[in-house]
């Protein structure tokens, strides 16, 4: 199980990216029109540069939902690798079947 503070600070990112997307989205369009003036790309970088760091959404990272591990983490099914074997020895993940030969 990681740390509540990691999964919580995760959270924290998450709803950071919501928050600034719109705003973010729009000052990166006004940034890279090329038919704007130099001086207002630059200050809609500058704004930009003043949004808080957590509000990028590349700062995010992929966790486990039921153990909050953040390496070896299955997009498609949102759990990691170690929750996964788990489940499927359980049988709770159809079509699941742990190898043996």
């Amino acid at each position: 199980m990681a740390k509540k503070s990691m999964i919580e600070r995760e959270k924290k990112r998450e709803r950071l990216v919501a928050k600034y997307a719109a705003k973010r989205a729009e000052l990166k369009e006004i940034a890279k029109d090329e038919s704007r003036p130099m001086e207002e790309r630059f200050k809609a970088r500058l704004k930009l540069a003043k949004l808080p760091r957590n509000s990028s959404a590349t700062r995010l990272h992929n966790r486990c939902q039921l153990t909050g591990r953040p390496h070896a983490y299955y997009r498609k099914l949102k759990v990691s690798r170690i929750a996964l074997r788990e489940l499927g020895s359980a049988g709770q993940i159809p079509g699941l079947v742990k190898s043996s030969w």
